[in-house]
């Protein structure tokens, strides 16, 4: 990314902290911070004006104690806890997006794809549509993972029905192969590279089983932050995006 020049008032407004008139008033009251990355420290500095000009790349900016990097594309992980939906009018259960800073929400960020209402961990987050996109379409099968609980245990049979694919029930075709990892009785990995409605209660319910739990934990080659406790974000890196296989728009 090639580095711009923007007003203080124009940065804040790109990442969602207000209107260019509503930011200019931030900083003329001292609210806001902005600064180089320099290594591993952060050298912060005060506007001397509304409309000084800074350099973009690099840049991060702190306004009332939210810091956070200037980006032109903002894509989020969210362990995402249970009773918790994927909408922002739910029905019977906390919204995820009340767990973003409001400035996230104010710039178009959306859920890349959706969690049922029990199922936890990886949720991306984007204000991008290529991004969106890229993770959503059944073009792509890209792969994810989820540790799955079951009721039951679960047979070598069941194993084998399942990585061969199942017929569902309203759907043309029998699913695309899963790929299991058992790590305990009625405990294991199951990888898809596709989302249907409901995949993977519906494909154990059809070898015989029953899903208790669903964590996803990866999702491409990008592993579960495991730091992130349930409810908690962070920003994805460049690092992340590679390993998830996005290269922008």
């Amino acid at each position: 990314m090639h580095s711009r020049k923007k007003t203080v008032a124009a940065l804040l407004a790109d990442q969602g902290f207000g209107s260019r008139k509503e930011c200019g008033r931030m900083v003329w009251s001292g609210l806001v911070e902005v600064g180089n990355l320099v290594g591993a420290e952060l050298q912060w500095r005060k506007p001397k004006e509304p409309d000084e000009q800074l350099i973009t790349e690099g840049l991060h900016l702190r306004v009332e104690g939210l810091t956070v990097p200037y980006l032109e594309e903002l894509h989020v992980i969210v362990n995402k806890p249970i009773d918790t939906e994927c909408s922002h009018t739910p029905s019977h259960h906390q919204s995820v997006f009340s767990m973003l800073p409001e400035p996230f929400l104010r710039r178009g960020l959306e859920a890349v794809g959706r969690l049922d209402a029990d199922t936890t961990g990886m949720l991306l987050f984007s204000d991008t549509g290529a991004f969106n996109h890229y993770f959503t379409s059944p073009k792509r099968h890209v792969p994810k993972t989820y540790r799955v609980g079951t009721k039951h245990s679960i047979s070598p049979e069941q194993i084998n029905k399942l990585e061969s694919g199942v017929a569902l029930r309203s759907e043309d075709g029998p699913t695309l192969p899963a790929k299991i990892s058992i790590l305990s009785e009625k405990l294991c990995d199951m990888t898809l590279e596709e989302g249907k409605y409901h995949q993977v209660k519906r494909m154990f319910g059809a070898v015989g089983n029953r899903v208790e739990t669903i964590h996803r934990i990866a999702i491409g080659g990008l592993q579960m932050d495991e730091k992130l406790r349930a409810g908690q974000w962070r920003i994805l890196t460049e690092v992340d995006l590679k390993l998830l296989g996005y290269k922008g728009k």
